[in-house]
């Protein structure tokens, strides 16, 4: 395993793509709940570089189909500023959201990264919801359900366009990103995705080939020279064992589930930047949530459930 040994911690507190407040603490919970120390307990090098600046959050109504899309392209341009940044040093970034509209900042930059560097991207989408909406296809507007798609090229010309990108070339394809824990899409969504083919691992798919087998496929073809990304919606858990989010969705995988994804993504020692996103500490149980999702992610970095050499 040759995961990348240098981190750094971005954090990001807002919900401007939400439908309920209160992910813009997310970042804090996750710092309280250890995420730091828990990295440099497997001889991480990590750095936290606090928190970035956006607006203010004014919870209005959608215009034109999108809501707050001026305050989203602040926060993304942000995030992709200081994702870029990182990846340009060497160092593997952690996004601590923030909802996840946010993936939209994070994932143009990586992918800039990539193309810059002659590197194939895969991008894991931990996820009950596919995040592939339309502003035609929600009436709630809110961006959260729209970053997959904005980056596939759907979407309006200012969250298109991060990171040079147009929707004549975007960011990524649909090709190279694999969606798992997927449980909730709306019926145009479903479409949507279908037309695109997307690739996606549902919860009934886990049910009956098992996670292992979800994982086998999900990581399949990835080489030396691929980029792995890891978009991890903390609502991807079932909410019994992580309820402080703000779209639950019961049926998700289980604890033990979970920590395989996460163990079978270490394995492959490609993972070079994450995304921790949609913990929401006011809808949490004395940060428990908080405190299963630093253990994913230390997982992530090699902690093993198992006794095996």
């Amino acid at each position: 395993m040759t995961i990348l040994r240098s981190v750094s911690l971005i954090g990001a507190p807002t919900d401007i793509g939400a439908g309920a407040r209160g992910a813009s603490m997310g970042p804090e919970a996750l710092r309280v709940a250890g995420i730091r120390e828990a990295l440099q307990s497997h001889g991480v090098d990590v750095q936290d570089r606090g928190n970035l600046n956006g607006p203010y959050n004014p919870w209005l109504p959608p215009v034109d189909g999108y809501r707050h899309l001026a305050e989203v392209t602040a926060w993304n341009q942000a995030v992709h500023d200081a994702v870029y940044a990182e990846l340009r040093q060497g160092r593997m970034p952690i996004l601590l959201g923030g909802d996840h509209c946010l993936g939209l900042g994070s994932i143009s930059a990586v992918a800039r990264h990539c193309r810059e560097a002659g590197k194939k991207l895969r991008v894991l989408w931990l996820d009950a919801h596919a995040d592939f909406n339309t502003s035609e296809l929600t009436p709630s507007g809110n961006i959260h359900g729209m970053p997959v798609a904005c980056l596939c090229g759907f979407g309006p010309k200012e969250l298109v366009g991060m990171g040079g990108f147009s929707k004549e070339s975007p960011a990524i394809s649909p090709k190279w990103v694999r969606q798992i824990g997927i449980r909730s899409v709306d019926e145009g969504e479903k479409r949507f995705v279908h037309e695109q083919d997307l690739e996606v691992f549902d919860m009934r798919y886990i049910d009956e080939m098992g996670m292992r087998h979800t994982m086998e496929l999900a990581l399949a073809t990835l080489d030396a020279n691929t980029h792995l990304h890891v978009s991890f919606d903390v609502d991807f858990l079932d909410p019994a064992i992580a309820p402080g989010v703000g779209t639950t969705v019961p049926g998700g995988p289980t604890y033990r589930e979970a920590q395989l994804c996460m163990e079978m993504i270490a394995d492959t020692g490609l993972m070079a930047s994450l995304d921790v996103m949609e913990l929401n500490p006011a809808l949490d149980e004395k940060n428990k949530t908080g405190l299963v999702a630093v253990d994913l992610i230390e997982s992530l970095f090699g902690k093993s459930t198992l006794m095996r050499k």
